[in-house]
């Protein structure tokens, strides 16, 4: 018998709804209490399907991390391009602050990398390599403005990354801290971002060495320990 036209037995829509049950868990409780069984029990579908789609749940958890990086590289490709890219950098790290504010748990196992297992992170650091590429391109175009005071776009991309990745695990750990959190945000990434063009300090007593004109401009290869 054909089997043209007949449809998956376990489909896309079924992986999103597991993927969202899986998130919705790990965020109420934890990634300790993610299972196979209760995630299939909370879709109202079989274990069968988590392992046809995910092959363990070491492999959901692994979705879940890639997922982080996919909907964080879209949100910050989405963006517009203006005349301003330092401006946009910001808009960029304001991105960051709304997808971890609506995914804490993806923030979680997929930016601050809880996991059980370093060969967890090993299996979706593709993604979160296609999303550094994404900051690297809107970096690039601070550069060609002379923009990051001789550093690479690659150095400027890990310390853009750390200020974001810790202005929300402050927010998440404490969100009353601050009257006005996206307004402390936008701040301190319009510091950082507007400071880029300072050349770096010297260190150890040595002056700092202004890279050539137009050094920091080529993008490099997202490494291997992507942010």
């Amino acid at each position: 018998m054909s089997t043209v036209g007949r449809p998956r037995e376990h489909d896309e829509a079924t992986a999103a709804a597991l993927l969202a049950t899986a998130e919705r868990t790990v965020e109420a409780r934890g990634l300790a209490a993610l299972s196979v069984r209760g995630v299939a029990s909370d879709v109202g579908t079989t274990t069968r399907a988590v392992y046809s789609l995910f092959g363990s749940k070491d492999g959901l958890v692994v979705a879940l991390g890639a997922r982080a990086f996919d909907l964080l590289g879209a949100a910050v490709a989405t963006l517009p391009k203006t005349d301003d890219p330092a401006a946009d950098l910001v808009q960029a790290g304001l991105v960051f602050r709304r997808f971890a504010r609506e995914h804490p748990a993806l923030f979680m196992v997929g930016v601050q990398r809880a996991l059980p297992s370093r060969e967890l992170w090993d299996r979706f650091r593709g993604a979160a390599s296609d999303a550094l590429r994404i900051l690297h391109e809107r970096l690039e175009r601070l550069a060609a403005r002379d923009g990051l005071g001789g550093r690479s776009v690659a150095e400027a991309a890990w310390q853009f990354h750390a200020l974001c990745e810790g202005l929300a695990a402050a927010e998440l750990r404490d969100p009353a801290m601050c009257p006005d959190p996206e307004g402390r945000w936008r701040n301190a990434l319009d510091a950082l971002v507007r400071g880029f063009a300072v050349s770096p300090a010297a260190t150890d007593g040595q002056p700092a060495t202004p890279a050539a004109h137009g050094a920091s401009r080529a993008i490099p290869r997202p490494s291997n320990d992507a942010p």
